[in-house]
């Protein structure tokens, strides 16, 4: 079972990653692999051996090849993840440079607008998870955002930071294909996308959070976010993706994160989120969830500059909720 996943990680990786023109790719990937079957049948004779010092050395050798791919700093990306947000602070006073603030008219067409923006943490008053559903019940993109108490939201977005004309592709992104871009966006920017133009079910969902905590929560954002811009990694679909903000998550609910199949199969973190307590538990999750969907609301504010207040109509809020 190790031969035969440490042929299919590296036929796969050699598919992905090798710098060869496509047939060449798709050359090492089917050799490799034959000679992952090769091995298997090698280990059930007198050569076994062999076998596994020959295999072992071949995939210590792709393990060499594969630590020295490094993420790229700079590329043609796409408009929208094209830079990547730091923060300073003066004391509480934290100054983001590069918040996305697009103007979108359809999922293609928009007019690109990156600002400049201060917040007072002592402002700092509520922090929201939105889950868009992009392909069913399983799977959804995770966004973090914070309300400040003179109506301003501040969204944190971790995405992939493909190149200009390119696309996601999970698997794809388990082999180091794209680098990885932590965003800081207006929400009528980055949740109306998702559900005005990109046709996303977008679900909003209040957290328990001390004033405390949700300060601690932003900062580690602005750290992640600084840290990325220095120095580039790459999203991985697995290990480095949005849901990884889920730790961060429960921190703010004051909680440790015990292993739960619901953090890969992250469509079901709400389920997860009030099983642990992150959210109001003094109501049914199903009433939580039925109001939650903000399609409708979204659409009737067509977003405007009362995008966020209108999204959140008739969204219960946990008791102890800022």
């Amino acid at each position: 079972m190790l031969v035969a996943f440490a042929s299919a990680w590296s036929s796969l990786a050699l598919w992905y990653r090798l710098p060869l023109p496509e047939v060449g790719r798709q050359a090492s990937a089917i050799l490799f692999g034959l000679f992952g079957v090769w091995i298997i049948v090698a280990l059930f004779g007198r050569r076994r051996f062999r076998a596994v010092l020959a295999f072992a050395s071949a995939f210590v050798l792709v393990l060499v090849w594969w630590s020295a791919i490094k993420p790229p700093a700079n590329g043609a990306w796409a408009p929208d993840v094209a830079r990547q947000v730091t923060g300073e602070f003066d004391g509480d006073l934290l100054t983001l440079t590069n918040v996305r603030d697009f103007q979108w008219r359809s999922a293609t067409d928009f007019t690109e607008r990156w600002t400049t923006r201060s917040y007072d943490l002592n402002k700092l008053k509520s922090v929201d998870m939105f889950m868009s559903y992009w392909s069913g019940p399983t799977i959804a993109h995770v966004i973090m955002s914070f309300g400040f108490d003179d109506g301003r939201y501040l969204a944190w977005s971790i995405e992939v930071r493909r190149l200009s004309g390119g696309s996601f592709s999970p698997l794809a992104d388990l082999f180091k294909n794209s680098p990885l871009v932590i965003l800081a966006a207006d929400e009528r920017d980055v949740i109306g996308l998702r559900s005005n133009f990109r046709g996303e079910d977008v679900q909003i969902y209040h957290l328990r959070a001390t004033p405390a905590a949700a300060r601690l929560l932003l900062r580690e954002y602005v750290s992640d976010a600084n840290a990325l811009a220095a120095t580039p990694v790459f999203y991985n679909s697995l290990t480095t993706n949005c849901t990884t903000t889920i730790v961060k998550m429960m921190r703010v609910a004051g909680d440790t994160v015990p292993t739960d199949w619901r953090l890969v199969v992250n469509g079901y973190l709400p389920e997860y989120a009030y099983d642990r307590g992150a959210l109001d538990t003094s109501i049914p999750l199903s009433q939580l969830r039925s109001v939650a969907h903000i399609a409708a609301r979204a659409h009737d504010d067509g977003v405007s500059p009362n995008f966020s207040r209108a999204i959140r109509v008739g969204v219960p809020s946990p008791q102890d909720a800022l």
